[in-house]
């Protein structure tokens, strides 16, 4: 299948405009509810900022696709190093933040060229993957794995991009156990005083002192994240991503990330696998990994757009 997915896109808007009818509804949201990825492309990570573009990384050689939500047509903008691209942020700059998986790395690309802006190694061993990543005002954060740490990249004046990280180790309640999923998705508390972290593999919220990497486990009422991936914070509002269980979960949040109450559960029919969230224009955006279905250069994928709860 071709890259550049123009004409597929303008058939699922298509059909997405004509079952939206009445006319009205089809005013209401005249974006696509649902738009391919290319063939074996191998989904996981998902960034939206200001613009109506979703950004997505490949598993399978990090290459980067840029998508315009509006019509749903997209294309690779980026090549990838070979390795994955897995969790992803943008800036208002325009600076697209890729964790490297088992790649131990981060890179920092420009969104508009895909020309890549600066790389950092975060660990050199095979017990690592660098999983997602988090934009504050002062640093972007990105989370491994396979260790008790997380990795800071500070920014200096205007933003500006250092050329070395620091990395974090993770104390207090956060227990590193056997397997690949420790730390998953990470987002900022509400306040913007600390960070938060799922543990997929213990289904446990993490609040993180960004500057020591002291870890607090988050009250959530007995409510256990099993299989938690992406996050995002909106307001007081977190959204989990819960990837096997297709399902996000959705919790208000004390202000200072300390506790949280579940709100309600979104699933739906088309939803296969989904990793990580986005938002835009009142909808969450989820691209469908399918990791329940062996991959191959042929496998499709898609991503699917639900109303916010």
């Amino acid at each position: 299948m071709s890259r550049s997915l123009g004409a597929l896109a303008a058939v699922v808007l298509g059909v997405s405009l004509v079952t939206a009818a009445p006319a009205a509804a089809a005013q209401a949201h005249p974006f696509p509810a649902e738009f391919p990825l290319p063939d074996g492309f191998l989904p996981e990570g998902i960034a939206i900022g200001a613009a109506p573009t979703a950004y997505f990384g490949s598993r399978a050689d990090g290459d980067l696709f840029r998508v315009d939500l509006r019509t749903g047509r997209g294309e690779v903008f980026s090549q990838g190093p070979g390795t994955a691209s897995v969790g992803l942020k943008v800036d208002s700059r325009k600076r697209l933040f890729v964790a490297g998986g088992a790649g131990g790395d981060g890179r920092v690309v420009d969104a508009r060229t895909g020309a890549v802006l600066q790389s950092y190694r975060f660990a050199d061993d095979a017990n690592t993957f660098v999983n997602d990543v988090v934009i504050t005002d002062a640093a972007a954060y990105f989370t491994d794995s396979r260790k008790a740490m997380i990795y800071r990249v500070p920014f200096g004046r205007h933003g500006s991009l250092p050329d070395s990280h620091t990395a974090i180790p993770l104390s207090g309640d956060f227990v590193l156990t056997p397997g690949v999923n420790n730390a998953n998705g990470i987002a900022e508390t509400p306040d913007g005083k600390a960070l938060l972290i799922v543990q997929s593999n213990t289904g446990q919220l993490h609040r993180v002192d960004a500057r020591t990497g002291v870890t607090t486990a988050v009250d959530l009422g007995g409510e256990v994240l099993t299989n938690g991936d992406g996050l995002l914070v909106e307001g007081r509002t977190l959204y989990v991503v819960q990837n096997r269980l297709n399902a996000v979960a959705v919790f208000s949040l004390a202000k200072d990330g300390t506790r949280g109450a579940l709100v309600t559960k979104v699933t739906d029919a088309r939803f296969d696998v989904p990793t990580t969230v986005a938002s835009f224009a009142g909808r969450l955006y989820l691209p469908n990994a399918r990791f329940t279905t062996p991959p191959t250069p042929t496998t499709t994928y898609n991503v699917v757009s639900v109303p916010k709860p």
